[in-house]
C-alpha cells in the first residue's frame, strides 16, 4: 500500500480490517514512537499481529549467528514497545555457508529461547529462493526438529505456489505449530520468482492460484489464527491507500464464500467463515444506461440499430428506449430460412462449421434490450450505469457492501430510485420485479417504431458490456463484478494494439446470460482514449448490418488487408468476402462456434458491436479486437461519425 504508516492503518481500519502486520520498513520512516503507534492502532481497533521481517538468522557460523542474536534482542525488545508477540523470520536468502539441517533447527532453538524470554513467539518462512530452505515442508521439517514451543511456521501461499507446490501437505503440519498465515495470488509472468513477488502478486481471486484448496486445507489442520493478506504490487504502491485497503478486504471476503461453499458439508468448518447475503448468478441485464452530449446523434444509431423510442422521462430528462429483443425462437433459424433470407448458414463459400444461429443447450437466451440516454453537457458519450435482473434488489446491493462496494445516491425520476454500488467508474443497479415499473414514468414518445426504422430484422439482445478501467481499479471492479453477481472468470486474454497492449477480462454467467469484459489499459493510454463497447446480439449479423447502414449508420470500415487474411486462414470465397467487406462484418472462428459481428465507429467513447453467434461460440471477439480498435481509432482520426453516410 501506498502512503504513511499513519493513513495506511486508518484505511486498514475504515476497511473493515481486525489487525496488520508491521512491515519494518513502514516503522522506519515514520515519525511516532513504537508507543505512539501502538496506541494509534487501538484507538482504531486494530491489532498489530506480526513485526517483519527477520531475514538471515539462519545457516550462518557461530560468530555471525552470536550477532545474529544480538539483532534479534533488538527486534524483541522493540516488539515489547509495539505490543507485538509474533516475530516472522524468513529463511537465509544470501550468504548462508552453513548447509547443515541440525545446525538450522539448534539455531532457531536458541532463537526460540531468546523469544520465549520476551514472551514472544518466532514464525520462521520459507522463502521460495531460500538460499538452502524454499519449501513449506522444509520448514516443517526445521521446527519440528527445532523442538521449540516459541518456534511455529509462517505459511505463506504465494512461496508455495509460486513454485508449483503441492499444498496437500499442509494437512500434516498441527494447526498449533501454525503461528502465522501471509495469503497472496500471483499470475504467470515469466519471470523469476523473486522479481514476481516483490512487485505483481495479486489478492486473493485477483489470480490464478487455487487459494480456497489451500484454505480449506489450512483449516482442517485446527489452524485458528489470523489470515493476512502480504501482496506486494508496484499498482498498488501507487494507488490511494483508501482503495487498495477495500479491495484487500473484499477478496478475503470473496475467499470465505468460495472456501464456505467448498466445506458445505463440514458445519464445523463452514462456521469459521463469514458468508454474505445469497443470491442467484445474475443471468440477465434489464437496461444499460448512456450519458451523452450528444443524444439527438445517439437516438439516431439506436434507431439504425433497431431501437425504438419509448418516451422522455419528466423529471430526469432520460430517454428510454427499446429493442424488440430476441426470444430463443427468433434466434433459431432453420437452414431453409437462412437460404432464403440473407443468413450466413446458407451463403456460398461459407465454412462447412458455420450453423443456424441459435441459442445453446443450457445457455439463457438474450431478453429485450432497454437502453436509457441521459443528456449530459461536456459527458461524451459512454457507459454510465449497468442495471441487473435479481430477485431482490435490497438484498442484492447488500451483498455488494458486503464486499466493500460504495452504494450510489439515489435520485426521483428515471432510473434514479433503483439501489446501485459503484463498480469502478460506472454504477451497478439493482432491479427486482418490485421495482420492475421504473419504466412507467416515461411519457409516450411521439416517434413510433415504423418512423425510426425498427423492423423484425433488427431484433436484439444485450451480449455484454465492455468498458476500459486504469490500473488501480481493473482488479478490484473485476472481483467485485464477480462476487457481488456471481460470475465466472474466463482467462485473460492480451490484445496487441496501435496504443500498446490491453488486457481483456472477460466475466460471465453460469448459463451465459450476463457476459462482461473488462479492458486494463497500458499506463499511457487514458480511459477517455479507449471506447466503452454495448454489444447487441441479433439472430443475422448481415441483415442488421444493412438495415443500419440503410437507416444512415454506416458500419465501421475495416481494412483490406484483413479480409485477404481472412480468405488465406479459411478459404472464404470472394463472394462472401465482398458482402462482408462491404458491410464491415468481422469472424471469428473456435472450436465451439462461429461469431459474426460489425461494429459502428466510435461516438465520445462509445462504440455498438452488433453480433450474431454460430452454433456454442463462448468468446467476446477478443480474437480480431485489435483490428476494431485500430479501425475505430482511424475512424475518430479520419472524422468518421456514426449516424452519418460517410463517402
Amino acid at each position: 500500500m501506498s502512503g504513511t504508516l499513519e493513513e495506511k492503518l486508518e484505511a486498514c481500519a475504515a476497511a473493515g480490517f481486525d489487525g496488520v502486520e508491521l512491515f519494518e520498513q513502514d516503522l522506519v520512516v515514520c515519525a511516532l514512537s513504537p508507543a505512539q503507534v501502538r496506541e494509534r492502532a487501538e484507538r482504531l481497533g486494530l491489532r498489530l499481529d506480526l513485526y517483519q521481517p527477520f531475514p538471515d538468522l539462519e545457516g550462518v557460523g557461530e560468530t555471525a549467528f552470536e550477532t545474529n542474536l544480538d539483532r534479534l534482542e533488538a527486534k524483541l525488545a522493540l516488539m515489547d514497545e509495539l505490543g507485538i508477540d509474533t516475530l516472522l523470520v524468513c529463511s537465509n536468502a544470501g550468504e548462508a555457508p552453513v548447509a547443515d539441517d541440525a545446525v538450522f533447527a539448534s539455531q532457531l532453538r536458541r532463537a526460540g529461547d531468546l523469544a520465549a524470554a520476551h514472551g514472544k513467539r518466532i514464525a520462521y518462512e520459507a522463502l521460495a529462493w531460500g538460499t538452502h530452505v524454499s519449501t513449506y515442508r522444509h520448514s516443517w521439517e526445521l521446527v519440528r526438529a527445532a523442538d521449540h514451543p516459541a518456534v511455529g511456521v509462517c505459511l505463506d501461499s504465494f512461496h508455495i505456489l509460486s513454485r508449483g507446490d503441492d499444498p496437500s501437505g499442509i494437512e500434516d503440519i498441527p494447526g498449533e505449530r501454525i503461528f502465522f498465515v501471509q495469503l497472496a495470488d500471483g499470475r504467470p509472468q515469466g519471470m523469476e520468482v523473486l522479481a514476481w513477488s516483490r512487485h505483481h502478486r495479486v489478492f486473493p481471486g485477483e489470480g490464478a492460484f487455487d487459494l480456497v484448496d489451500f484454505t480449506v486445507r489450512l483449516l482442517r489442520t485446527g489452524y485458528r489464527g489470523p489470515l493476512s493478506l502480504e501482496v506486494f504490487n508496484d499498482a498498488f504502491r501507487q494507488a490511494d491507500p483508501r482503495i487498495t485497503a477495500v479491495d484487500a478486504a473484499r477478496s478475503l471476503r470473496w475467499l470465505q464464500q468460495r472456501a464456505r461453499a467448498d466445506v458445505r458439508l463440514d458445519p464445523e468448518l463452514r462456521a469459521l467463515l463469514s458468508g454474505l447475503e445469497a443470491i442467484e448468478p445474475v443471468e440477465a441485464l434489464d437496461h444499460v444506461e448512456l450519458v451523452t452530449d450528444r443524444p439527438d446523434a445517439l437516438a439516431a444509431v439506436l434507431a439504425g440499430l433497431g431501437f425504438a423510442l419509448v418516451g422522455r422521462h419528466p423529471r430526469s430528462s432520460q430517454l428510454l428506449f427499446r429493442g424488440p429483443g430476441e426470444s430463443a425462437g427468433a434466434g433459431a433459424r432453420t437452414a431453409t430460412e437462412a437460404g432464403s433470407g440473407t443468413g450466413t448458414a446458407a451463403e456460398p463459400g461459407v465454412p462447412a462449421e458455420t450453423r443456424p444461429s441459435k441459442t445453446p443447450p443450457g445457455e439463457t437466451p438474450p431478453g429485450e434490450a432497454r437502453i436509457v440516454v441521459s443528456p449530459r453537457a461536456d459527458a461524451g458519450t459512454r457507459i454510465a450505469s449497468v442495471a441487473v435482473v435479481v430477485a431482490d434488489a435490497e438484498r442484492a446491493q447488500r451483498r455488494a457492501r458486503e464486499l466493500g462496494a460504495a452504494p450510489t445516491p439515489r435520485a426521483n425520476g428515471g432510473t434514479g430510485g433503483l439501489p446501485g454500488v459503484w463498480a469502478g467508474s460506472r454504477r451497478l443497479a439493482f432491479v427486482d420485479p418490485g421495482l420492475a415499473g421504473w419504466t412507467r414514468g416515461f411519457g409516450a414518445a411521439e416517434d413510433s417504431a415504423a418512423r425510426l426504422g425498427c423492423g423484425p430484422s433488427a431484433r436484439a439482445g444485450f451480449d455484454h458490456v465492455g468498458f476500459a478501467e486504469s490500473r488501480d481499479a481493473f482488479e478490484a471492479t473485476a472481483l467485485l463484478l464477480e462476487s457481488a453477481l456471481l460470475l465466472e472468470r474466463a482467462a485473460p486474454q492480451d490484445v496487441a494494439t496501435l496504443r500498446g497492449l490491453v488486457t481483456a477480462q472477460a466475466l460471465e454467467s453460469p448459463r451465459r446470460g450476463t457476459r462482461w469484459v473488462l479492458d486494463l489499459l497500458p499506463p499511457a493510454l487514458g480511459s477517455a482514449a479507449f471506447p466503452d463497447r454495448l454489444a447487441l446480439r441479433v439472430p443475422d449479423a448481415l441483415a442488421a448490418a444493412r438495415a443500419a447502414r440503410d437507416a444512415g449508420v454506416e458500419p465501421l470500415a475495416i481494412p483490406a488487408n484483413y479480409y485477404a487474411d481472412l480468405a488465406a486462414r479459411f478459404g472464404l470465397s470472394e463472394a462472401v468476402l465482398g458482402r462482408w467487406r462491404e458491410l464491415g462484418i468481422l469472424y471469428v472462428r473456435d472450436a465451439g462456434g462461429e461469431l459474426l459481428h460489425f461494429c459502428t465507429p466510435t461516438m465520445g467513447g462509445l462504440a455498438f458491436d452488433v453480433l450474431e453467434r454460430v452454433g456454442d461460440y463462448a468468446g467476446w471477439g477478443g480474437a480480431d479486437a485489435a483490428v476494431r480498435l485500430a479501425a475505430q481509432w482511424a475512424g475518430e482520426r479520419d472524422g468518421a461519425r456514426p449516424g452519418a453516410q460517410n463517402g
